[in-house]
C-alpha cells in the first residue's frame, strides 16, 4: 500500500512510518522543512515538500505524492481538517485514517475540544472512507509530553503532591501500540466509516499509575494527597505570570475527570491488543536511562 502521511516527523510519526516500512508499506511524509523532511527520512519514509499552513499549495502537494491512502497524525485541534480534506478528494485519495483524541470527551471548556469535534464531522461529512481513532494519553518513549517528565520527577522527588488524591481513572496508550492501531485501520475495510477509542488494555487509578511509574524507577518518593481545588487556582496564578508554563491548571482538573474507555471495537476489528501499563512504563524508564 502507498500510504501518505501528515504528522510523520512528530512524535507518534516515527512509530507509524517505522511499522508501515515493516509491514511492507511505501510511505510519503509531508514535511514543512528540512529538518522534518530528514526525521521521516530516517523512519524510512520519502519526504514530501508540502505545509498545512498552505492550504492553497496542498492539493497539488497531495496529488504529488501518488497515494491512494491517507493517514493523518496531524493533530486535528488546529483547524486543518477541512484543507486537508478537500486536498484528499482532489488528489483522488479514497481511504484516510485520521488520529483525534478522547480529549474531546472532557466536561471542561477545553480551547481545543470543538474545533477537534468540528474536524471530527466534517471527516464524516466527507466522501472519503474513513477512519477516526481516539488515543488515550500517549505515552512509552523519550519525547512523550506526558510520563516521560513524571518519570524524571519520581526519580529525584522525595515527595510530590496529588492533587485530588488520585482515585480517578486512566488509562494511557503506548505509542508503539498505537501505531499498530493506526495501520490496523489503514489495512481493514471493516473499520471504515467508524470510530475507535484507542487505550491501554485496562483503566487504573491515578494512584496506581503514580505506584508503578516509581517502581519502575525505584523511586521511593512520597505521595502526599492534597485538595484539588487549591492546586487548581495556585496554577492559575502561575499560568498569569508565566510566558510558558510548564503546566496548566486545565491539567489538573482533569485529574477529577475518570478517563476510561472500551476497547473492544479496536481489539475485534484491528487486532488491537495492547501491552500493560506495568511493562509500557518500564520499558519507558529504560529507555530514558532511570530504570533501577
Amino acid at each position: 500500500m502507498k500510504i501518505l502521511v501528515t504528522g510523520g516527523s512528530g512524535f507518534l510519526g516515527g512509530y507509524v512510518l517505522r511499522e508501515a516500512g515493516s509491514r511492507g508499506h511505501d510511505c510519503v511524509a509531508l514535511a514543512r522543512s528540512q529538518a522534518a523532511a530528514a526525521v521521516v527520512t530516517r523512519a524510512g519514509a520519502r519526504p514530501l515538500a508540502g505545509d498545512l499552513d498552505d492550504a492553497g499549495g496542498l492539493a497539488g502537494a497531495f496529488a504529488a505524492a501518488g497515494c491512494q491512502t491517507l493517514v493523518n497524525l496531524a493533530s486535528l485541534g488546529f483547524g486543518h481538517t477541512p484543507a486537508i480534506v478537500a486536498a484528499a478528494e482532489q488528489a483522488g485519495i479514497t481511504r484516510a485514517v485520521f488520529v483525534s483524541t478522547t480529549a474531546v470527551t472532557t466536561r471542561l471548556h477545553a480551547a481545543s475540544r470543538q474545533v477537534r469535534l468540528d474536524a471530527e464531522a466534517r471527516i464524516r461529512s466527507s466522501p472519503l472512507s474513513w477512519t477516526i481513532l481516539r488515543p488515550t494519553m500517549i505515552y512509552g518513549a523519550p519525547g512523550d509530553r506526558n510520563l516521560s517528565r513524571l518519570l524524571a520527577v519520581l526519580h529525584r522527588a522525595p515527595l510530590l503532591p496529588v492533587p485530588g488524591g488520585g482515585a480517578r481513572l486512566q488509562q494511557p496508550v503506548h505509542v508503539a501500540d498505537l501505531a499498530t492501531a493506526v495501520l490496523g485501520a489503514a489495512e481493514r475495510t471493516a473499520a471504515a466509516y467508524r470510530t475507535y477509542d484507542v487505550a491501554g488494555p485496562e483503566p487504573l487509578t491515578f494512584a496506581e499509575l503514580l505506584r508503578l511509574s516509581a517502581a519502575a524507577v525505584a523511586s521511593t518518593t512520597r505521595f502526599v494527597p492534597v485538595p484539588l481545588a487549591p492546586a487548581v487556582a495556585a496554577l492559575r496564578g502561575y499560568e498569569r505570570v508565566s510566558r510558558r508554563p510548564r503546566i496548566r491548571a486545565e491539567q489538573l482538573l482533569r485529574l477529577a475527570e475518570d478517563k476510561a474507555f472500551s476497547i473492544a471495537g479496536a481489539a475485534s476489528d484491528l487486532g488491537y491488543a495492547p501491552r500493560s501499563f506495568a511493562e509500557g512504563i518500564a520499558a519507558e524508564a529504560r529507555a530514558l536511562g532511570l530504570a533501577a
